[in-house]
C-alpha cells in the first residue's frame, strides 16, 4: 500500500520508509530491470508477464513520483519513452542485488527441505 509523502513523518524506522517506497510485488522487479540500461514500457511489459500494463503504469507512475526512476519522453513518430534509475535510485542498487543474492539463498535451502 502506497502512503503519502507527509505521513512519512509517521514512520518510526528507516528501514519501513525504504521497504514503502520499494516494496509491493512489482516495484523490486522494476528496479532490477533498470539496473543495467533504461528500458521502455513495452520491454518491462515482457519482462514481467504477469503484471497488468495498468499496474505496471501505476507502478512507474509512484517510482516517478518518489524520485527513484526517471521517465524520458523522445519527441519522435511514435513518441519513444524510456525508465531508468535516477542517482537517487541508483543508490538501492546494492540493496537490490543483496536481496537477490538472499533469494537465491533462500531458493537453495528450501530444496533441500
Amino acid at each position: 500500500m502506497r502512503i503519502s509523502r507527509h505521513e512519512f513523518k509517521d514512520l518510526n524506522c528507516p528501514t519501513e520508509v525504504t521497504a514503502t517506497l520499494i516494496g509491493g510485488k512489482w516495484k523490486t522487479l522494476i528496479l532490477t530491470f533498470l539496473i543495467d540500461h533504461p528500458q521502455r514500457f513495452g520491454e518491462l511489459s515482457r519482462l514481467i508477464p504477469n503484471v497488468s500494463k495498468r499496474i505496471l503504469t501505476l507502478q512507474l507512475r509512484e517510482l516517478e513520483e518518489d524520485g527513484i526512476i526517471h521517465r524520458e519522453v523522445y519527441k519522435q513518430v511514435p513518441p519513444r519513452v524510456e525508465y531508468s534509475l535516477t542517482s537517487l535510485g541508483s543508490t538501492l542498487i546494492p540493496i537490490i542485488k543483496l536481496m537477490g543474492e538472499w533469494g537465491e539463498k533462500y531458493m537453495g535451502s528450501q530444496s533441500d527441505v
